[in-house]
């Protein structure tokens, strides 16, 4: 079968979003997403559909052309798979499991390092071979410290709040008068509000954590704990998991509900959007019964180099200047300053002007924008908007009449700002070959690289020779970067 590849220069992968008709096949992810393939002239191509949550076939091999017609024998098959691929225990089962938890006395308590769960006292000598460690209330408490972080940048990495990051998010909606707390992916904001309510010294808040980590499930009760796939709005458990979000939902009087998710970063932001669309559809319908009034209150977490996608689909957004940072990713840290900042901003509904920033961390409020900035993002009296998206100060180009990042310079041939040492003659957003230098072509297509292949592909001599370079000038081909690395080392070189 002639796959498409994903990586492809000469090509674009869309997302087609369900529009209720054609029911999707399912992955152990859920229902998969229909993808089109589209060239750079706007040709259409073969539509087929790939995992939802994993952009990488090693972790999610599942791939069907739309026009496939597909035998009993493979559904079974495939079923069969599904099935094998779920969480071990049913939802009835985590909730039984969770009560006889609850009720063991702390030396009963452990927590298997080796298969990340925890132990019931008839479990313990199974484990016997594996690391085990007793677990304190604290520790129970934060189940995203002694969860051992998913990592798979091409489908669940997890990066986690830092605490002063958890703790501003919590506050802001404290002091917006928001009780209930809808978590999609933000596990460390969860355990937050569950231990300000045990301190007794705030509003009690109440939170329901949607996660697709099912290891979550064993730590809360079934109204805190949601297995769901944000990406295709899938819940895992079924109608069972619904009727718990529709009650969650379900504002009482003096209740006031906000959504904060976390997606992770390599997520495709149309689905993203839709599935959150979704959700806020659900919130209108129980506010009225015609559906109609405000969305749903909503705090997106996203790079700020997505703006433009995340305004196309959710156009009632706002990117707010804070920048959130995490304990576990390797660049994305407070007190970093340049390039070196954290790229990740809030996008929210909410109105900009009520969302108070810290000044002792360095924002402070534009009476003309009516909203906190970082202090080095300067108001520019042309553009008459506060126009920085990465912490530093931005310059006014009169020639392009808009503020450019510090260092672009206005490049008269291209007719743009652009970074000094940029390809001249390209306009934005054409490479052209990164083989050849051609304009005429991508990388894909080049027949200079296929000649190449061809030679090295080439049996040796019966000679006995060593393996000679036929261009010995020319530097070894590197190992291909994956589309993931390619479109980050892209992205570094746009911020610069």
């Amino acid at each position: 079968m002639d796959v498409p590849d994903a990586n492809d220069d000469s090509f674009g992968i869309e997302v087609i979003l369900p529009d209720g008709g054609k029911t999707a096949p399912c992955c152990p992810h859920g229902p998969t997403l229909l993808f089109e393939k589209v060239s750079k002239g706007g040709e259409k191509g073969r539509r087929f559909y790939a995992c939802s949550a994993c952009r990488d076939r090693k972790d999610c091999h599942f791939f069907q052309w739309e026009d496939d017609k597909v035998s009993e024998a493979r559904l079974l098959a495939r079923e069969a798979e599904n099935q094998s691929k779920r969480p071990p225990l049913t939802q009835q089962e985590r909730v039984k499991r969770f009560k006889k938890l609850g009720s063991l006395r702390l030396d009963e308590k452990k927590f298997c390092q080796d298969c990340q769960m925890l132990l019931l006292p008839a479990e313990h000598e199974a484990h016997s071979s594996h690391r085990s460690v007793g677990v304190s209330s604290a520790q129970l408490r934060r189940p995203s410290v002694l969860l051992r972080p998913l990592l798979n940048k091409k489908s669940n990495a997890q990066y986690l709040f830092t605490d002063r990051s958890a703790h501003f998010l919590l506050d802001s909606l404290a002091a917006l008068g928001y009780n209930k707390v809808l978590c999609v992916g933000t596990p460390r904001l969860q355990e937050l509000i569950t231990l300000r309510n045990l301190e007794g010294k705030h509003e009690p808040m109440k939170s329901l954590l949607l996660d697709i980590d099912f290891r979550y499930a064993q730590f809360y009760s079934q109204d805190e704990f949601c297995h769901y796939n944000m990406f295709n709005h899938h819940f895992f458990d079924g109608k069972a998991s619904n009727a718990v979000l529709q009650a969650f939902l379900t504002e009482s009087e003096g209740g006031k509900l906000v959504m904060v998710a976390d997606p992770p970063f390599g997520g495709l932001v149309k689905p993203l959007a839709n599935s959150f669309s979704l959700l806020s559809q659900t919130w209108r319908k129980l506010q009225s019964s015609d559906g109609s009034g405000a969305d749903m209150p909503m705090m997106w977490i996203f790079p700020y180099f997505f703006e433009p996608r995340i305004l196309e689909c959710l156009p009632s957004l706002t990117m707010l200047d804070y920048q959130v940072d995490y304990d576990n990713h390797p660049l994305y840290k407070h007190g970093k300053t340049g390039r070196k900042q954290s790229p990740v901003r809030i996008f929210t509904n909410i109105s900009p002007k009520d969302i108070v920033l810290p000044k002792d961390e360095g924002y402070r409020f534009c009476s003309v924008c009516q909203r906190f900035v970082l202090s080095l993002n300067k108001h520019c009296a042309k553009c008459n908007v506060c126009p920085s998206k990465d912490g530093r100060e931005w310059k006014h180009c009169s020639t392009c009449e808009k503020c450019v990042k510090p260092s672009w310079r206005h490049c008269a041939p291209c007719g743009r700002c652009a970074l000094p040492d940029h390809p001249c003659g390209l306009s934005e957003g054409t490479e052209g070959c990164f083989n050849c230098g051609s304009l005429k072509h991508k990388r894909k297509a080049c027949s200079v690289q296929d000649s190449q292949r061809t030679r090295s592909n080439r049996p040796n001599a019966k000679s006995g020779s060593k393996n000679v370079s036929h261009c010995p000038n020319q530097k070894p081909k590197a190992k291909r970067k994956s589309g993931a690395a390619r479109r980050a080392r892209k992205l570094a070189a746009q911020s610069e």
